[in-house]
């Protein structure tokens, strides 16, 4: 059965579907009556596996929303917001994880690229490659949820860096033991920057998430206050979220923190060194750094593998969303000396620091609400230009 639930995170309503197959009633709408309704791709996942950290907007009957055209923030939109360059990048790859095949991965990222007048990133021209967990043809079975998450993952890569090479490691389950294979696999195919949009419950050190000289991603998750692996791995820049909206400033966009944007002290990984200003924390803390992430204010992604029985343009968000594009700011810095995330802790002058929002209550307030400097949804701010990545 397909079970839909109402969860409240930080006073804002959201609607929440499992990955089942048969329907049923659809809770009560929004708190508020512009908010617009939410849901998660992935089901909650058990010990030793993986969910994805996607929300895509729905419809009135809890079916993803899908439009002729393209809604929500696009890559220009994203390289305003994050004073990025179109061309940074060219040459180096980015290895995006996800669990199970998306068989029209190549075309949706053809469509999302072309509409936006992106240059095409094909396997043909080299740009683009899908392999399995281990480098090979033979892929997994299709999961349409996944299939979604796969898409907005590709294109978030795209918006931030469109001049990166993109490199597509499917695991053949969700399970951390497939999904470390799939890693490590990623680590040996001379990438800059893994992106990993998924998470499951806190656990102690991996070493497939361990490979000095590249930047490893990972969400922090969805469902608000609360730290989960491999985010809370202290060889892993742990990515929160933001929302993100456009005002009449300077920079032309205001961010605060996300409410569902997880953040936490974990109890099973040791603090890294360079979080050493974070000084209520023994374990390592999160979030390291972010971006946007709230589905309200989400970003366009292109799938046309159906998922509920629908296909095309959608409004995507959550920290799947924000660690592709803090892993396409990575590959565009070129940083590859040690462990990236010591680096842009080192050097946060170009960062926008954001000091507002929250995403829940904790016994901590700057785990759970922003502030100037560090804390726990947004870490050390979103990017503002590459220097400090």
């Amino acid at each position: 059965m397909k079970r839909f639930t109402l969860t409240a995170a930080a006073g804002s309503t959201l609607l929440v579907a499992s990955l089942c197959s048969a329907p049923a009633a659809i809770g009560a709408p929004p708190a508020h009556a512009s908010a617009l309704r939410t849901a998660h791709i992935c089901a909650v996942a058990a010990k030793g596996y993986a969910h994805c950290d996607a929300q895509v907007v729905v419809d009135s009957v809890g079916k993803p929303a899908v439009a002729s055209a393209p809604k929500g923030l696009g890559p220009a939109d994203i390289r305003s917001a994050y004073a990025l360059s179109a061309s940074a990048g060219a040459g180096r790859t980015v290895a995006i994880i996800d669990a199970y095949n998306d068989p029209t991965a190549e075309s949706d990222l053809a469509a999302y690229r072309k509409n936006y007048g992106l240059v095409a990133c094909t396997s043909a021209s080299g740009c683009f490659r899908k392999v399995s967990q281990t480098g090979g043809a033979t892929l997994p079975k299709t999961d349409a949820g996944w299939a979604t998450e796969i898409s907005l993952d590709l294109d978030m890569v795209s918006a931030a860096c469109p001049a990166c090479k993109i490199l597509l490691v499917e695991a053949t389950s969700s399970s951390f033991a497939n999904l470390g294979v799939a890693v490590n696999y990623a680590a040996t195919q001379h990438v800059v920057a893994i992106s990993n949009s998924y998470g499951g419950a806190d656990s102690g050190p991996n070493s497939a998430y361990n490979h000095p000289g590249i930047a490893i991603t990972a969400s922090t998750g969805d469902n608000g206050y609360g730290i989960e692996s491999p985010a809370s791995y202290g060889t892993v820049v742990a990515v929160g979220g933001t929302s993100l909206t456009k005002a009449s400033t300077s920079r032309g966009w205001t961010e605060k923190a996300w409410s569902g944007a997880g953040s936490g002290c974990s109890k099973l990984n040791a603090k890294p060194s360079w979080q050493g200003a974070v000084t209520l924390c023994s374990g390592k803390a999160a979030a390291d750094v972010s971006a946007v992430a709230d589905p309200q204010t989400g970003v366009a992604v292109y799938d046309s593998t159906a998922f509920n029985g629908v296909a095309g343009w959608q409004i995507y968000g959550g920290t799947s969303a924000s660690a592709p594009i803090i892993a396409g700011v990575y590959a565009m810095s070129g940083n590859t000396a040690g462990y990236p995330a010591s680096y842009t802790w080192a050097h946060t002058a170009g960062l926008n620091d954001v000091t507002t929002g929250t995403n829940g209550t904790c016994p901590t307030s700057v785990w759970c609400t922003a502030r100037a400097g560090w804390d726990g949804p947004t870490g050390l701010g979103t990017p503002k230009g590459t220097s400090s990545f």
